[in-house]
């Protein structure tokens, strides 16, 4: 090795300045974030625009086969079970991570869950002319598996493949691609292209597409270079991916901080849950992100967008350019987060997430207000709307793609598995929460729902206030640093 002891840091130094975005590094961030991660934003929203068509065929099979119209409560039933089916679907998936991830490696488990994605397209496309609607439940399950993995996976085979100084926009990429993904879903649901009684089997099928492109071209593309290092031992590879993502011979000084991680995390071995959680020197990092995770979907970013159809009727617009209205909200979520992709990197982690989840509550408490309001006081319906922008838009620079940058950052390799599929699974069952009890929470408070989201940001806000570090521009071995001192333990330095 040419790097060797005190000279290291200064080079290091030198490589934050020398990393660049490649055009293979662009394209596997592109790649996989279009082939997993828009998928998961398209399913998320996939559902809503054709919901009539759907229950219509249900009712239309049921009547088929036994000769009496559904019962009006166990269609309910059964819309529930399709709705809430994808993110139980998630949370099995992200239980999958660690083993998959350390056992096939980051890319091996992006290509294996394209199966899970194209099998559920094909069972969902064909599910009218098969005139069975179980294929479609049992298909979300399957596209939740997905998700759940692609959610968690995406962002580590990025953050472990990127340079310090491009970690967080490139960290960013996956979540730009969901919410593309979402206004996709909007955009191809609009009663004049597919969401109507013929077109719906078409938008469900139409998710098979993304997964085989990736099957056809990520096999082309380096894994994971520290994955590579780390858990296979093998140099020679790490070596070759590096240079390829980097585009430059010379990465001797991020080989040599890989083996510096690599030994300072010898003694601990690979982390699986258990040991994650009775780990002193983890202890406030899987704090941070399970608080993270679980205020990114309890904040009621999802109530907030159910919601929205009504606070636009009861604004005065039209029934039929509601989907407009509703599709132009996607539009904003995505502007926003490609916002964030650019400004990331200058102002850092902690300000956008601490900027965005004010934003959101600052819209919660006055969204509450402006419904209770909007009888009596006409304007107060334009407020609504202007609240539910707002949030939008502080959700999309902060609380929806930081934590997983995050998780990436505060985790070490032999526990980066074990923690994504920690947040993972808090992430997938704060949402199917949120699904479940949003319902009841507005039958029984109405518009006071919101004060609940606005208390659960507020005290997310404080936690990352007075706990998360900024991350920004640093090497892993940085941020174990810092998180060491909280922690109060040491650090098992290389001896070099």
């Amino acid at each position: 090795m040419k790097l060797k002891g005190g000279k290291r840091d200064s080079s290091e130094d030198n490589d934050g300045a020398k990393g660049k975005m490649t055009l293979p590094l662009a394209l596997v961030a592109l790649i996989s974030a279009f082939g997993s991660s828009f998928q998961y934003g398209y399913n998320v929203s996939v559902i809503n625009s054709p919901a009539p068509y759907m229950q219509d065929f249900y009712n239309k099979t049921y009547l088929d086969r036994t000769g009496s119209p559904m019962d009006s409560g166990f269609q309910t039933l059964l819309w529930s079970l399709t709705v809430s089916m994808f993110p139980l679907g998630g949370l099995f998936g992200s239980l999958m991570v660690w083993p998959m991830v350390n056992n096939c490696g980051r890319k091996g488990t992006l290509l294996i869950n394209n199966l899970f994605s194209i099998a559920a397209a094909i069972l969902m496309g064909t599910s009218e002319l098969a005139k069975t609607f179980e294929v479609i439940i049992l298909s979300r399950v399957v596209m939740g598996i997905f998700a759940g993995l692609a959610s968690n996976v995406v962002p580590m085979f990025l953050g472990e493949m990127s340079p310090k100084n491009l970690r967080g926009a490139i960290g960013v990429v996956p979540q730009l691609f969901i919410t593309i993904g979402i206004l996709a879903a909007q955009i191809l649901g609009l009663n004049g292209i597919l969401g109507n009684a013929q077109g719906w089997p078409v938008l469900l099928g139409l998710t098979g597409i993304p997964s085989l492109i990736q099957l056809l071209t990520l096999p082309f593309f380096p894994e994971s270079p520290r994955y590579l290092l780390i858990q296979k031992g093998n140099e020679e590879q790490a070596r070759r991916a590096l240079q390829r993502l980097r585009g430059r011979e010379d990465v001797d000084d991020e080989i040599q901080e890989m083996y510096q991680e690599d030994r300072s995390e010898k003694e601990e071995g690979q982390f699986s849950v258990l040991s994650l959680f009775t780990f002193r020197g983890l202890r406030w990092q899987l704090i941070s992100i399970i608080v993270m995770m679980a205020g990114q979907q309890l904040s009621g970013v999802n109530g907030v967008f159910y919601y929205a159809d009504r606070i636009f009727e009861s604004a005065g617009v039209q029934s039929s350019s509601i989907q407009y209205v509703t599709v132009s909200i996607g539009a904003i979520n995505v502007v926003m987060t490609l916002l964030a992709v650019f400004i990331v990197e200058s102002l850092g982690r902690r300000i956008l997430l601490l900027a965005g989840f004010l934003l959101c509550s600052a819209s919660c408490a006055i969204l509450t207000l402006a419904l209770n309001l909007q009888t009596t006081v006409s304007w107060m319906s334009y407020l609504s709307i202007v609240c539910v922008i707002a949030y939008i838009i502080g959700h999309a620079i902060g609380p929806s793609p930081i934590p997983a940058v995050m998780i990436t950052e505060m985790f070490l390799q032999s526990s980066r598995p074990a923690a994504f599929m920690v947040g993972g699974s808090v992430h997938w069952l704060s949402n199917f929460t949120v699904g479940l009890v949003f319902l009841y929470m507005e039958a029984g408070l109405g518009p006071y729902s919101f004060l609940i989201f606005c208390a659960i940001c507020v005290t997310t806000m404080l936690y990352i206030f007075f706990v998360v570090p900024e991350t920004k521009n640093k090497t892993f071995m940085e941020i174990n640093r810092i998180m060491a001192k909280r922690n109060k333990v040491e650090v098992q330095e290389s001896k070099e």
